[in-house]
């Protein structure tokens, strides 16, 4: 199994960014990587394309009629999953999301990424987290956080969450945060010395695809 789930210090922050950046060299090297986006809200069914899953379908150089099979659970308003799948009467299933993402993670050699949903502490449930989510996943996680003001307490209380279920935390990619006042190798600097056991990888706005393909070549080598 060659499988990583991708999560955040919260939503909008850059994973699907990432996941797909990751996936385009993948495929570049003639690889044949697979990604899921088994859960997300604030699906326009009007513009799959635009959604995270749509563009993650675009990055592997797949159809949108195949959005079933890489998000089978899709919520119209952009809220948490437990509060927008409440707007149309349902409920997240938490057992057959797991499952889902078990079954697909165990099922490939291939470089294979799974994308959460907003941040690590966001209700799925009304019990369980993302985080949970992860952990029962039995996945090793990449942290995808910013560089902006406030995210070394962001990130680092992700990562202690994280860690506190047993959470394997791969790597921590900070992705710099534009208008961001703090310098990018500051914050990667602070995050070292935080989390001495973690790998932590910047993403610079000037040098992004350099970037991806060092840490592409890192996480899952060929």
């Amino acid at each position: 199994m060659a499988a990583l789930f991708i999560t955040g210090t919260g939503t909008d922050i850059g994973k699907t960014w990432l996941a797909c950046a990751l996936l385009r060299h993948w495929r570049s090297q003639g690889r044949r990587p697979l990604a899921f986006k088994p859960l997300l809200s604030g699906f326009d069914s009007s513009l799959p394309e635009a959604s995270d899953a749509g563009q993650i379908l675009s990055a592997l150089g797949r159809e949108m009629n195949e959005l079933d099979a890489i998000a089978p659970w899709r919520f119209a308003a952009p809220l948490s999953p437990n509060m927008a799948a409440a707007l149309e009467g349902k409920a997240v299933d938490f057992d057959a999301l797991v499952d889902f993402t078990r079954r697909v993670a165990d099922a490939n050699a291939c470089p294979t990424l799974i994308e959460g949903v907003g941040g690590v502490m966001a209700p799925l449930t009304d019990r369980q987290t993302v985080r949970d989510w992860i952990a029962a996943s039995h996945l090793p996680a990449v942290l995808v956080a910013g560089s902006y003001l406030g995210s070394l307490s962001h990130t680092l209380t992700a990562l202690e969450a994280l860690t506190k279920v047993g959470v394997a935390v791969k790597a921590i990619v900070v992705n710099e945060s534009a208008g961001s006042t703090v310098e990018l190798d500051a914050v990667i600097e602070n995050l070292m010395c935080h989390a001495p056991g973690v790998a932590v990888h910047g993403i610079p706005r000037a040098a992004p695809v350099s970037s991806v393909i060092r840490l592409a070549d890192w996480l899952l080598p060929e």
